[in-house]
Parts: structure tokens; C-alpha cells; sequence
């Protein structure tokens, strides 16, 4: 096995530990919900092989799935988010920069990370609460809480990343 298998291994293992056991208990004014899972998906770095992150994203999704009782909303959203990935960061790496660039604040920089990030968060957000919900009904409802969610997701993203980068 090579190294960057043990480590985005032991990185899949820490952010599914720390979501199921600690961030799926906060609810910030019931309806914020830190989804710091998603940045396993983020943090694919450039030229990664696209099968392989979509299957990445989907066990993760799935081992979410399977201990926070929520068939199937993790698998999909992290699967979708898995499949957009790759190309996003094309339109943010520039074409002259090495083949297997860490997506990171310190090799895009930190608006192009930021913005990269919150693009990903967002539409993880809504496609996670719109099955969650499976209706339009209650649409502002469903607005706030992927909103409140992916405000606060980007928040702990960036302050992990910013530790992380030191």
C-alpha cells in the first residue's frame, strides 16, 4: 500500500470518528449542523483519479449513513459532490501548476480556496437537505438549514485549514 492511501485512509476514519461521535450532537439553534465531512472531498488534490474519489466519497457518505440512521442522504450528497470536485478545481488551479497540487490556503491561495470550498459546501448543503426533506413544501425551512449549515461548515473548514497550514 502507498503512504497517501494510509494517510486519506486514516483521514476517512478521523472525520467519520469525530462526525458521528461529536458534530452530529450539535445543533446550533436547531438548525445549524457542522458537516465537516465534506472535507474529505474538498481536499483531493489535483489529477486524482475520478473513479477513485467517487468511490471515496461514497463509502464515506455511506459509513456516515449507517451510523447517524440516515439511508442514503450522506452517500448521495458526498457521491454528488465527488463527481463536481475534479472539475471545480480545474476552473481554480491554474493549467501551468503541478500535476498533483494539495488543494489547501497555502497552494490556491485563500479567497480561491474560500470560494472553491463554499461552492462545494453549498451544493453539498442543499442536495443533503433536499433529500432530507424530499419536498419543496416547507422551501424556506429547508433554505435556513442548508444555509445555517454550510455558513457554519465553511467556518470550522477554514479554521481547521488554517491550523492545518501552519
Amino acid at each position: 500500500m502507498s503512504i497517501d492511501l494510509l494517510k486519506r485512509l486514516g483521514f476517512f476514519v478521523v472525520l467519520c470518528v469525530i462526525q458521528i461521535l461529536i458534530l452530529n450532537h450539535i445543533h446550533l439553534f436547531d438548525v445549524a449542523i457542522p458537516l465537516l465531512y465534506i472535507y474529505f472531498a474538498i481536499t483531493f488534490h489535483r489529477n486524482y483519479p475520478k473513479w477513485a474519489i467517487l468511490l471515496w466519497c461514497f463509502a464515506l457518505g455511506l459509513a456516515i449513513d449507517v451510523f447517524s440512521n440516515t439511508p442514503g442522504l450522506a452517500a448521495g450528497s458526498m457521491t454528488l459532490i465527488g463527481a463536481i470536485q475534479p472539475y471545480l478545481l480545474e476552473v481554480f488551479v491554474p493549467r501551468d501548476s503541478i500535476e498533483g497540487m494539495n488543494v489547501s490556503i497555502r497552494s490556491m491561495g485563500l479567497w480561491k480556496f474560500i470560494i472553491f470550498s463554499a461552492i462545494l459546501i453549498v451544493i453539498f448543503c442543499l442536495a443533503f437537505y433536499a433529500l432530507e426533506a424530499f419536498t419543496f413544501y416547507n422551501w424556506i425551512n429547508w433554505l435556513i438549514f442548508a444555509s445555517s449549515s454550510a455558513v457554519l461548515t465553511l467556518i470550522l473548514i477554514i479554521a481547521i485549514e488554517s491550523v492545518r497550514t501552519r
